[in-house]
């Protein structure tokens, strides 16, 4: 053990038997700056905590991966809260169903867990745009996670209901929540905006309470740390496995020279993005940090416990050197696999907690049954571009140039633009976006006839052919939007002129595309909508719907999605969006399909949009088990970088 640490041991043991002479008192939660640690109660008290996300996890699972993480020894969850999913369209709230919020403080509650409550109003987490909701955009100049006037008016409004949500969780009014993060990682912007810093600590106070213990998080860097952090803000640092311990906390000792040592984000793993290797962090590193920041005393938050899944269109995205897209599965090799299934590293990390506090007796709850249920073949649908009456029944909007996702408030998806061709095109002329206006994929079709397709950052040049009349129809689609750094105002859509030869296009149609409405409402599958479009010429190629069903057999249990030889697109299974496959680029290779989404006595409806190409067998299949690639394919390998961990320090030292 480093000298460093040794030295941390012994000083915090003192801290610790000190805190062991507290007396208690009337139900509360504060901070003990003389003798450095959490008073719960007027006890001492620490948490050893895991992150879990209740967007990224059905809610008829909530309360089993609850009862997991309080088997494993935890007495505490970390939760983020992510505007964008309880208020999509500006000023209409959501907190029913899978965002019943209350719901699952509740269920933690009944569990026993204490929950360390991370409401924004930025989040990160991989998730679309931070959390923060796309109708923001529509303020062409608004300075997000700034004093920016339009900003803070709308996260005064957001706040404004969901706090007052909360209060009565807060732990000295009877509930569970025990802290409360203000902003998130503030320190890793560029902004560094401390008027915007304390308008947030004011609304915090105004709506929670003097009392209620507050804290920021930030990287383990200067500054992150400087630029993060504000008097009457208790701060705390994240860190991975390969980091020094000690040198850690005494950095978090130079902006909070007392109280608790707090590690808000230890990374149990690593995210991962389309066509890079799948991240992984040995258990046994996890376990030895692990055990020696709870030797030193300290409050540890595990990021992740369980990941989930990134359903529907709700992953975020990086942008360093280029756009990078997280995959569908947040499995982040956490301690309770994306399915909620204990791993042999929950094990692990359950063995190092008994050493320091009493775990609760009993067996670990198993793992949730899995079904290969097999192949589905599925048959055809029709063209994106035939089916716009069903898709976009109000029509197009007329525009001499595009508009982006944000001003046609089509938030998430797909849209397509339609123009005609200005000339003959008898020899592959270059369509061009030359100041990288693809966001984030284009999938171009002249009079029906796929020609290619364009891509944010890496190929921004497709040749086409056809004559001056033709309709070119281009489906864009939006991959999520990015969530860490100074790219979040992240315009999705055509968001600058396209170039066609010498001929800058203009005189666009452009339709919102509510596909995810129209299959919620039973298509294709109902009966009354039956009479699909007959396929254009080549319909493997390009966007193309897909349909079939898989028939029932009496059983609902969890499984896994394969689409072998598919190439991209997106699925949705009995109206639910299970979100993107892309199994060229990889490394996720099937889709999670939660059991109790599935009907035992009805047939399950299947809807595949492929957006390059089918294979010619169209069969999916149904797995017990989720596969991801080892190794990056050949095709995707290509100006690929290896994963880094930097971004949210993971490695720092």
């Amino acid at each position: 053990m480093a000298v460093g640490v040794v030295l941390f041991v012994a000083v915090n043991l003192v801290y610790l038997s000190a805190c062991g002479n507290l007396v208690s008192g009337e139900r509360s939660f504060s901070i003990d700056y003389k003798n450095n640690c959490f008073l719960k109660d007027g006890k001492p008290f620490r948490y050893i905590s895991g992150s879990i996300h209740y967007s990224r996890i059905p809610q008829y699972y909530w309360k089993d991966r609850l009862v997991k993480m309080y088997m494993t020894g935890l007495n505490a969850i970390q939760v983020y809260v992510p505007w964008n999913f309880h208020e999509a369209v500006e000023g209409v709230n959501d907190f029913t169903g899978d965002r019943d919020l209350e719901r699952f403080l509740d269920l933690a509650n009944q569990t026993g867990l204490l929950v360390i409550l991370r409401p924004g109003p930025y989040i990160c987490a991989e998730w679309e745009m931070g959390g923060l909701p796309a109708w923001l955009l529509q303020k062409p100049n608004i300075i997000l996670r700034s004093a920016d006037t339009d900003y803070m008016q709308a996260v005064s409004n957001w706040l404004a209901v969901l706090l007052p949500k909360m209060k009565p969780w807060l732990y000295s009014n009877g509930g569970n929540i025990i802290t409360v993060q203000v902003e998130n990682e503030y320190g890793s912007y560029f902004a560094c905006d401390y008027n915007y810093l304390r308008h947030l600590r004011t609304l915090f106070r105004f709506f929670l309470g003097e009392d209620t213990v507050m804290f920021t998080t930030d990287g383990n860097t200067d500054k992150e740390m400087k630029c993060g952090t504000l008097e009457g803000l208790y701060a705390t640092v994240d860190f991975g496995t390969d980091t020094d311990i000690a040198k850690a906390f005494r950095r978090q000792r130079t902006f909070e020279p007392r109280g608790p040592l707090v590690n808000s984000e230890f990374y149990t793993g690593w995210l991962d993005h389309w066509g890079e290797p799948r991240a992984v962090v040995d258990a046994q590193k996890v376990c030895t940090v692990l055990q020696e920041m709870l030797v030193m005393g300290a409050n540890v938050n595990m990021y992740m416990f369980e990941g989930g899944t990134n359903f529907g269109y709700w992953n975020g995205a990086d942008h360093d050197t280029r756009f990078r897209s997280v995959v569908t599965s947040y499995d982040y090799d956490a301690p309770l696999s994306e399915a909620g299934d204990p791993t042999e590293k929950l094990s692990a990390i359950r063995d190092v907690i008994k050493q320091f506090r009493d775990i609760p007796s009993g067996p670990m709850p198993p793992a949730t049954p899995k079904f290969a249920y097999g192949f589905v073949t599925l048959k055809e649908v029709g063209n994106v571009s035939a089916l716009l009456d069903t898709f976009s029944p109000s029509g197009p909007v007329k525009s001499q140039h595009p508009l982006t996702f944000e001003e046609m408030k089509q938030y998430y998806g797909y849209m397509l633009y339609r123009t005609t061709l200005p000339r003959d095109l008898s020899e592959p002329t270059p369509l061009i976006s030359p100041l990288n206006g693809v966001h984030d994929r284009a999938y171009v079709s002249v009079n029906g006839v796929f020609q290619g397709l364009l891509e944010r950052d890496t190929v921004l040049v497709l040749n086409v052919t056809g004559q001056q009349g033709d309709t070119m129809d281009i489906l864009v689609e939006n991959m999520g939007r990015v969530n860490f750094g100074s790219q979040i105002n992240d315009h999705k859509g055509l968001v600058s002129d396209l170039i066609l030869g010498k001929d800058v296009l203009t005189d666009w149609k452009i339709y919102p595309l509510d596909i995810d409405g129209a299959i919620a409402g039973g298509w294709p599958h109902s009966g009354s909508r039956m009479s699909f479009p007959v396929p254009q010429r080549d319909p493997s190629v390009g966007p193309v719907l897909y349909m079939g069903t898989l028939q029932p057999n009496g059983l609902a249990r969890d499984t896994f999605l394969k689409l072998t030889e598919w190439t991209k697109g997106q699925v949705w299974i009995n109206g639910m969006n299970l979100g993107r496959y892309w199994q060229p680029r990889g490394p996720q290779q099937t889709l999670y399909v939660p059991g109790p989404l599935l009907s035992t006595t009805l047939p399950n409806n299947i809807t595949v949009l492929e957006l390059e190409g089918a294979p010619a067998q169209r069969r999916v299949l149904f797995m017990d088990r989720p596969q991801f690639t080892v190794k990056r394919s050949k095709q995707s390998s290509a100006s690929l970088p290896s994963p880094t961990f930097s971004r949210r320090n993971a490695t720092s030292q």
